[in-house]
């Protein structure tokens, strides 16, 4: 295969990539503290190559990093909803570990835990924070109230670099090699979510701009493959 032609074939799998990151963010859009990622594509040397192909200059995915533009305040009135405004996130406990969301729709557990919409355990500062029956409150730095009394504080940290977190199902977030430090003073708000900072606009736009891309990458492909090298044996394969 041709230099070109491998040159096409990289450019396609960079915008697949593209393609599947925009169907995230566009089938998120309605998710609570759902987060966008931005990418970046990087040019892919080609060591394996003989020396005449290394003027070819392949494309791959670069690097992404997480968009941690806060999204917008909704209010719900719902007691178990709550919002954190400026930094920080909420720790949840999962069967893989500790992880991290701005997604405040939580419920309460059969055994009166506050719990995530997959039965995740939300963390408060002295562990999982148990809030039994009655109506909830939250006060602006994070403790919650059942009935009136104290039940715990919500546990917010933040990241030094909270851009490189990992995105997993749906607004979760992994923090790998990345040590969270406490929010010593968190603005909670009750009664609200923070939306997704997807733009649905914006999001359909670049995925109309991905897909003729690829359709450009695919046609001009093809018109190697089948053209340039059909006419190519068709001529040197004749006897002279």
């Amino acid at each position: 295969m041709a230099g070109s032609q491998y040159i096409a074939l990289s450019g396609m799998r960079t915008r697949l990539d593209q393609l599947d990151r925009l169907a995230a963010d566009i089938a998120n859009v309605g998710t609570a503290g759902y987060k966008t990622e931005r990418a970046a594509d990087a040019e892919a040397g080609r060591p394996q190559f003989s020396n005449v192909l290394q003027s070819a200059i392949d494309v791959t995915s670069g690097d992404r990093r997480l968009d941690v533009t806060p999204g917008t305040l909704a209010t719900t009135g719902r007691d178990l909803d709550m919002a954190i405004e400026g930094a920080g996130f909420f720790v949840v406990d999962t069967p893989a570990g500790p992880r991290y969301t701005r997604n405040g729709h939580f419920s309460r557990g059969a055994d009166g835990t506050l719990v995530t919409d997959d039965g995740s355990a939300v963390q408060g500062t002295n562990g999982p924070l148990k809030i039994g029956q009655g109506e909830v409150s939250v006060e602006q730095d994070g403790t919650v109230k059942v009935g009136g009394a104290p039940a715990g504080r919500l546990k917010v940290v933040t990241f030094d670099n909270p851009s490189v977190l990992v995105p997993e199902s749906g607004a979760k977030l992994r923090a790998d090699n990345l040590t969270p430090t406490d929010v010593k003073a968190p603005s909670v708000r009750g009664g609200s979510l923070e939306q997704s900072n997807v733009s649905l606009v914006s999001r359909v736009a670049e995925l109309t701009g991905v897909t003729r891309s690829f359709e450009a990458l695919q046609k001009a492909l093809s018109l190697m493959m089948n053209d340039i090298d059909g006419r190519a044996i068709d001529q040197l394969g004749r006897i002279r």
